[in-house]
């Protein structure tokens, strides 16, 4: 979930697309799909995180005994 790794990521499939010819447009495309995905996952690691860190602990009871 490292945003060096994710830049990483995108400069590399940036410039492969653009040794291929790609144009301007698609390749700015693939980015935004790519740190999408990344903004996504990071989100899901952190939740798993959180929650795996909760595990066991008994919640709290509200004041008004629910």
């Amino acid at each position: 979930t490292s945003r060096k790794f994710w830049m990483a990521v995108v400069g590399l499939v940036t410039q492969l697309m653009i040794a291929g010819g790609a144009k301007e447009s698609s390749v700015t495309q693939v980015t935004a799909v790519i740190m999408a995905a990344a903004v996504l996952i990071a989100y899901m690691l952190a939740e798993g995180w959180t929650d795996s860190t909760n595990i066991g602990e008994i919640p709290e009871e509200d004041d008004d005994g629910l």
